[in-house]
Parts: C-alpha cells; sequence; structure tokens
C-alpha cells in the first residue's frame, strides 16, 4: 500500500466568541476547519481534522501541503513510526498541529486495514474514563459556582476552572466553588501562566487547604526554575507542560529538574497520535501521570480518546466548555453519560463518523 495524496477539504467554521484566564486569545468567530484526507492506491483513506476554534486550518494550511505531503507520497501508510520521525524533522517550517493532523490520519487508516479501533492497535488498559467540565472564562464566582453544581447534578464527578489570572479574584472564585460542591466533585484550578511567583504560592496554599486535585500552569510555561521551587513549597500537585517548545523533546529538563508532578500532552499541540503515546509512556518511566489536554476539535478530542484508553496513567478526559463551541463536524460526538463517563470508541480507526453532508454545504475551497 501508498500514499499517493494528501488533500485539505477547507470548511466554514463560525464559532461564538470567548476567552480563557481573563484573557481573549482569538477564541470563537470565522475560522475554517479542514479535513486532512490521506488517500492511497489501495482505496483506503485515513481521515483528520486541523484547526480549532482558537486557530484557523488556514493558519497551517501551506506549510502542511508545502513540506509534510511530499514527505508522505509513495510511502506505505502503516510506516507510522518512521513517518512520524521524517513528519518531525521538519518542525522547523510546519507546525506540530499539521504535523499531527497528518499522523492521526495515518493512525486511522492502520485501524481500518486491521479492522480495529486504534486504542487495541495500542494496547487497550480499560473501556471508560471519567471525564471532567473545564470552564471558560465567566463573569462571577457565582457564575462558577452555578456551572459546577449544573455538571455535578448531570453525574460528572470533577470541574475545573478556569479563573480571571488575578490572584485575589482566583482565590475568591475557588473557595465560591468549594462552597458550592462540598467534597462532592474533584476540583481542578488551570491558571493559564498567569501568575509571578509570589502569587503563585499564595494562590496554591488557598487551593491546596480548599482540597483541590492539581493546580495547573500556576507559571509561565518555560519558568522551570520557578516551577521547581513552587512544587518544593506546595503539597498540591503541579500539573505543566501543556506548551513546550520541542513537543515530546522539551519534556526532559521538566521532569529532570523536578518542575512538575503530573505531565501534560495531547494529539493537537505535541505532534500526534505517536508523539502523545511517547508521552504517557515517559511519564509511566518516572511513575508519573499524563494528564491529556484537549484536542482543539472534535476529531482530535477522538484521537486524545483512544489514547486515553491504551494508557493508564492519565484520570481524566477533559471536555472544554462551552461544549458546543468544541463541537463540530462528526454525525455524534463523544458524549459523557450519567456516571460522568466517556467509553473507548468501538469502530475501526478513529471510528467516528464525518459529517459528509455539512463538509459538502460549509466546504469552501479543496487545497492540494
Amino acid at each position: 500500500m501508498k500514499i499517493t495524496d494528501v488533500t485539505l477539504t477547507m470548511v466554514s467554521w463560525t464559532i461564538p466568541k470567548g476567552k480563557y484566564g481573563g484573557q481573549a486569545v482569538g477564541f470563537g468567530g470565522e475560522k475554517e476547519l479542514a479535513v486532512v484526507t490521506v488517500s492511497t492506491d489501495e482505496g483506503v483513506e485515513g481521515y483528520s481534522f486541523l484547526g480549532s476554534a482558537m486557530r484557523s486550518a488556514a493558519n497551517y494550511a501551506v506549510s502542511l501541503l508545502t513540506y509534510l505531503k511530499p514527505v508522505l507520497i509513495g510511502q506505505d501508510p502503516l510506516d507510522i513510526g518512521r513517518l512520524w520521525h521524517e513528519l518531525w524533522r521538519c518542525n522547523r517550517f510546519a507546525s506540530l498541529e499539521a504535523i499531527s493532523a497528518l499522523d492521526i490520519a495515518l493512525w486511522d487508516i492502520a485501524g481500518k486495514v486491521a479492522n480495529l479501533p486504534i486504542h487495541r492497535l495500542l494496547g487497550t488498559c480499560r473501556e471508560s474514563l471519567p471525564a471532567y467540565a473545564s470552564s471558560a472564562f465567566l463573569p462571577t464566582p457565582q457564575d462558577y459556582a452555578e456551572e459546577a453544581q449544573s455538571y455535578k447534578s448531570q453525574g460528572w464527578k470533577a470541574y475545573k476552572i478556569h479563573p480571571h489570572a488575578r490572584p485575589d479574584e482566583d482565590i475568591e472564585i475557588s473557595r465560591a466553588v468549594r462552597k458550592a460542591i462540598k467534597n462532592d466533585m474533584v476540583l481542578m484550578l488551570d491558571a493559564c501562566w498567569a501568575y509571578g511567583y509570589e502569587d503563585a504560592v499564595r494562590v496554591g496554599r488557598v487551593i491546596e487547604e480548599l482540597g483541590y486535585y492539581w493546580y495547573e500552569d500556576p507559571l509561565a510555561e518555560d519558568d522551570i526554575y520557578n516551577l521547581a521551587k513552587l512544587r518544593q513549597k506546595l503539597d498540591i500537585p503541579i500539573l505543566a507542560t501543556e506548551y513546550t517548545p520541542g513537543g515530546l523533546y522539551g519534556l526532559t529538563p521538566f521532569i529532570l529538574q523536578g518542575a512538575t508532578d503530573i505531565l501534560r500532552g495531547d494529539v493537537w499541540l505535541k505532534g500526534g497520535i505517536t508523539a502523545l503515546v511517547k508521552i504517557c509512556h515517559l511519564a509511566e518511566a518516572f511513575r508519573m501521570k499524563c494528564e491529556i489536554h484537549h484536542g482543539g476539535n472534535s476529531l482530535n478530542n477522538v484521537a486524545n480518546l483512544h489514547v486515553a484508553m491504551a494508557v493508564k496513567n492519565c484520570e481524566y478526559f477533559e471536555v472544554l466548555l462551552p461544549e458546543a463551541a468544541q463541537k463540530y463536524g462528526l454525525v455524534q460526538d463523544i458524549e459523557v453519560d450519567r456516571q460522568g463517563l466517556v467509553y473507548a470508541p468501538e469502530k475501526p480507526g478513529l471510528g467516528y463518523e464525518i459529517d459528509w453532508g455539512l463538509v459538502k454545504k460549509k466546504q469552501t475551497r479543496v487545497l492540494k
């Protein structure tokens, strides 16, 4: 089997505007989602989505087709390990998001050829996983408290706060949510890299007393020195490495310098299923957890779900809110049941059906 073509079907995507961590980050508005198709001479096609509610697929399309597509043409799509390394060598010219999209499509082909869901090829560890609701920016502490209560009433077991990026306000929000849901729900705080060291200590001590489960990204993503100091000051686990220059290879100093308790990764920002599996296994080698970050679009979240089912050291599946803004392009998306669980896909490959009717209706162009 040989790869014969790579195409991007660009689809218009209108998303309500929003912000996270008290900062506008380009979330929402008019974007393009790309359906990436990797075609083969045996008629098997692999698919993935490129683009997110924060970054349009148009940002990545030219570099993907210019630098990455030539790497794949004429190659055996089942040589995923070798091809990932070849694609990675182009990371100076093409984004990790673009590398990810092609890697996911290759895994989709592999699953279809084997007639198995991808998590079976990776080595299934479980069939279900608890989800957590991951907030957007909300105006008041009471709004966060009410949202947490709403998800608790739906059977969800965990809620993560993206607060205002102002320490005093964030402490108030954290207290309000804990008071509202008592001890009936696992709580996490994601500060979105907002604090300096002193404020990070102050907020961390409060949420530690409140029994929060983890403290995510309190300092700048590259502030390894102060993350290591902070980890020594606090008992609450620190979760970092969502954004790390160098992807997989950028995680080494965080481990060796003791700058985080838990690794962070996803298919979207680290370079695909292949990269995320490597990160989870790296964490496991140090007896660490690797909590998987949301994927930025529906099919990336499906890819994340496959990895989460194939590793033992991820405890939760992230569902970024508002849910409707993150879900687009599938006939049926990932759903959380009344027990707060998501489940392993059962169909071959990625196992979720693209809404081709929507794609046809919203198509803006096809890039080759």
